[in-house]
């Protein structure tokens, strides 16, 4: 767990406001600090060779927080002016109660948006009664578009579903649609060219993104890194000239592009090759009421046991904002540092 007596290292160059107010909050490096992905379950109706051994053991659910102590950690959050929400899993919609969690989440008095990951499998019946609770849009994982390897990267999966999932989503406005490929060596590289094909009819965004090492499947992620420039290399081989969009500017995460005559956008999340910390806005909740600062570190704050002592709201929002101002300023990668106290399915993404 995260010790609060410790002090980040600032970039060079990185400057440090004045203490945050509960109306905005920032880190010690000036980045404000006001999208929260909220991991909903650690369990998925999928076992992703990328993500999480085929007979994963799941954590016992009286140490996942509930529905009252997550909106609890929820109006703190809100309190601190977090104002953009994304639900995750494991897979979020196997979450009891998932349409419920959405309309409350909407409700809060500062939620400016509410997306979700999904491996869009439970979409076809799921989306209208997520869009009517407040669900604005859908990042949707689909890493092949063929049945046989998309059930060896999947495991279990049939990628009609997901395609139906898809379908589904935009007839009910959780738009712009994105869709998510983790390309991996060995699986699935090849597709990177009928995958982007998809956005020269369709307005969607496609990004391809960088494997990334965690914990028990750290030496096999290392091993499948396919890196952005080679996706991006495959890519113009085939389809054309990679066109920059946003001024080079990021979209979340992902830098964009466009082929020629494209409806729709490519992105690339290249957290190994071309990390984007000094951008970042995100911190984590997983299930079990962690906040976990970053994504590739390790250092989280222990929330459930604080709620589970009787802590209050303002107990909680002083020990939220003390660990965001201690965010690290990004990964250590390049320097042979990984992640090992939790597996993917553990964080959300």
């Amino acid at each position: 767990m995260l010790s609060l007596t410790e002090v980040a290292t600032p970039a060079p160059g990185a400057s440090r406001p004045a203490e945050p107010t509960t109306t905005k909050t920032f880190d010690a490096f000036g980045r404000h600090i006001h999208y929260l992905r909220v991991s909903l379950t650690d369990r998925c109706n999928l076992r992703c060779v990328y993500c999480m051994p085929e007979q994963v053991v799941f954590r016992p659910t009286e140490e996942l927080l509930t529905d009252h102590e997550l909106f609890t950690v929820l109006e703190v959050m809100d309190a601190l002016g977090f104002d953009k929400y994304r639900l995750t899993g494991g897979e979020p919609t196997v979450r009891p109660g998932l349409v419920e969690i959405v309309r409350r989440i909407a409700s809060l008095p500062n939620a400016r948006e509410v997306a979700m990951t999904t491996n869009g499998l439970k979409l076809a019946r799921l989306a209208r009664p997520l869009k009517d609770a407040g669900l604005n849009r859908v990042n949707i994982s689909i890493d092949s578009l063929d049945p046989v390897k998309f059930k060896r990267i999947t495991r279990w999966g049939d990628v009609r579903d997901v395609l139906a999932g898809i379908e589904a989503a935009e007839r009910v406005g959780l738009t712009p649609i994105k869709l998510n490929a983790v390309v991996i060596r060995g699986f699935n590289e090849d597709d990177v060219v009928p995958l982007a094909r998809l956005t020269l009819e369709r307005e969607w965004q496609f990004r391809f993104i960088e494997v990334m090492p965690f914990a028990d499947v750290a030496e096999f992620q290392q091993a499948s890194i396919v890196p952005t420039h080679e996706m991006m290399a495959r890519i113009e081989a085939e389809l054309g000239l990679l066109i920059e969009e946003n001024g080079g500017r990021l979209d979340g995460e992902a830098k964009v592009y466009r082929l020629p005559g494209a409806r729709g956008t490519v992105g690339f999340i290249s957290p190994v090759t071309a990390p984007f910390c000094a951008s970042c806005n995100r911190v984590r909740l997983t299930a079990d009421g962690t906040l976990r600062l970053c994504l590739l570190k390790d250092g989280e704050l222990d929330l459930r046991t604080p709620l589970r002592r009787g802590a209050n709201k303002d107990d909680l929002l002083d020990l939220i904002r003390a660990a965001i101002w201690r965010k690290p300023w990004g990964h250590d990668l390049a320097h042979g540092v990984i992640p090992m106290n939790r597996i993917m399915s553990e964080i959300g993404g």
